[in-house]
């Protein structure tokens, strides 16, 4: 990707959704998710296209260069924010628990309001549904699982091109099982034989993670919002909404290094990298930078977009993506 001929901000529009989840580009055009809505825009900010009408909360986008789609976590759930989604789209169903990634075709994304079924593809995900639906005694949902949102493309981990999806994680601070960010594995090139059209309310099959990965942040608030991959450093960066814990640092974004796995007490890890500011207590390492958790894109050779999220006084919900660089281990605007 030419950094030269990137622009410096692009502003999507004022929407009427809720606020952005993330955002992803492939070096011509640029892609928001804005919840119940992806929005396609050029790189000067005109719309191209959208998607509309999606029931669910879309939450962290990917773009994947070698087969030109947009990778995004999906999720329905029957609690108060996804009745909140539909209240807000005038809709009166109720919506099974249910956690998919989704598919979309972009080169087919031509003009405004299209309906998800004739660009987008989904596969459901049996371990965040049965995780989502634990209970043991009066203890509920594995791990703190809240669902699903960050997701990247990794292009090699472990000799495998791989998609990382990230937990939800419920900010409970009377509980200690919840201080791991959980990421599961899919190996990408299988991936593609599972994907079909959506069907709420339809039981159907789901597939389960080639491998789950714990990774030791101390707790969040609702998990990594939006993960991304950097080739420069090797690492997947994660932003999240900080935690409460008051034990831990609570820092905004942890960068997580790839290429040291580990195994411990029987659990698939990944250590946090030696970036950022350390936190001695805990050993914890993080990161004290105010975006990201609505949308961040490593375009190489240390240039990133981030998601700068706002509001208009009527309620609009809008993203200005700005270009920044990295500056040591945090970033400045370019």
């Amino acid at each position: 990707m030419d950094i030269a001929k990137l622009p410096h901000l692009i502003f999507s529009g004022n929407m009427s959704t809720p606020h952005v989840q993330g955002i992803a580009t492939d070096g011509e055009f640029m892609y928001f998710s804005f919840t119940t809505i992806l929005l396609k825009t050029d790189l000067a900010g005109n719309a191209v296209g959208s998607v509309n009408g999606l029931t669910g909360h879309l939450g962290c986008i990917a773009y994947s260069d070698t087969d030109r789609r947009v990778y995004g976590s999906l999720e329905y759930k029957n609690d108060s924010i996804g009745r909140g989604i539909l209240r807000g789209l005038g809709r009166d169903e109720v919506n099974p628990d249910a956690f998919y990634i989704a598919r979309f075709d972009v080169d087919r994304i031509t003009r405004m309001d299209m309906s998800a079924d004739e660009v987008m593809t989904v596969v459901k995900l049996e371990d965040v549904c049965e995780d989502y639906a634990w209970s043991d005694g009066g203890l509920h949902h594995r791990h703190g699982c809240s669902g699903i949102d960050g997701m990247t493309i990794v292009p090699d981990f472990g000799g495998k091109r791989s998609l990382f999806v990230a937990y939800g994680i419920y900010s409970d601070v009377s509980r200690d099982d919840n201080d791991d960010q959980v990421l599961l594995r899919f190996d990408f090139d299988a991936l593609d034989a599972h994907f079909a059209p959506l069907t709420l309310g339809v039981q159907t099959n789901g597939i389960r993670a080639d491998e789950r990965i714990f990774v030791y942040t101390g707790n969040t608030n609702f998990g990594i919002q939006n993960l991304e991959y950097d080739a420069d450093t090797n690492c997947i960066y994660a932003a999240v909404y900080c935690g409460k814990k008051p034990q831990f640092p609570n820092y905004p974004m942890y960068c997580i290094d790839l290429s040291r796995p580990f195994e411990e007490n029987g659990k698939h890890r990944l250590p946090l990298a030696e970036r950022g500011e350390l936190h001695e207590p805990t050993e914890i390492r993080g990161i004290r930078f105010p975006h990201g958790s609505t949308g961040m894109i490593s375009l190489g050779g240390g240039y990133w977009y981030f998601s700068e999220n706002g509001s208009t006084p009527d309620r609009k919900q809008y993203s200005n993506v700005r270009l920044y660089r990295r500056d040591g281990d945090s970033f400045s605007a370019v």
